[in-house]
């Protein structure tokens, strides 16, 4: 890699270091700690954000009837998620062991938080729900096939690519043969970044 890319990713590490610090401070802001994995509000918010809830009659009777006419929509939307994220489950308990990969751990990406909100309604809980699911179980397959790209093609795009998955700058360049010849063994197994967080 040159000098140049070898400093963006460094300032992309430094500030993905930062991230945990302005967290914790969103959290002294409004008012919540987070302990192994569970959220508690301080005393007195949980009742601040009920007087905030919206009646369920009174959100219906603000959504357009277009937006409510679309819900089947979604319903139906998420039958290929399920579907996806049970395959996606399978396929790396079968594969990861016979390739080397370490598996993706789902409920680092299938986060499901937004219902202790307490300024929420029922239906605006389901709402979150559904987004939480669907988009988590959508980052949880692209890195399981982030992954797999890893150790099958790990070759980066010459066009330009609008996003990328986390295993992307491990990639060999585009056309360069020597390296992906003499190093595709060890670039396949390279994982050792995912044990040293994980473990």
């Amino acid at each position: 890699m040159n000098d140049k890319l070898d400093g963006i990713l460094e300032r992309i590490k430094q500030l993905e270091k930062e991230l945990p610090d302005e967290a914790r401070k969103k959290q002294q802001d409004f008012r919540y700690t987070v302990q192994d994995r569970k959220v508690r509000f301080h005393e007195g918010v949980q009742a601040a954000h009920e007087r905030l809830v919206k009646k369920f009659t009174r959100y219906l009777y603000d959504s357009k009837p277009l937006t409510v006419l679309t819900t089947p929509m979604l319903l139906f939307c998420a039958l290929p998620v399920v579907f996806i994220d049970l395959v996606a489950g399978v396929f790396q308990f079968v594969c990861f062991p016979v390739y080397g990969i370490p598996k993706v751990v789902r409920k680092d990406y299938v986060l499901m938080d937004r219902r202790k909100l307490a300024y929420l309604n029922w239906m605006e809980k389901w709402n979150c729900g559904y987004c939480e699911y669907v988009n988590g179980v959508l980052a949880y397959v692209q890195e399981v096939a982030g992954r797999t790209e890893q150790y099958w093609c790990p070759i980066k795009h010459a066009l330009r690519v609008k996003s990328t998955h986390s295993r992307y700058s491990h990639f060999f360049e585009y056309g360069d043969a020597e390296q992906y010849r003499k190093r595709l063994e060890s670039v396949r197994r390279d994982f050792d970044d995912l044990t040293h967080k994980e473990g």
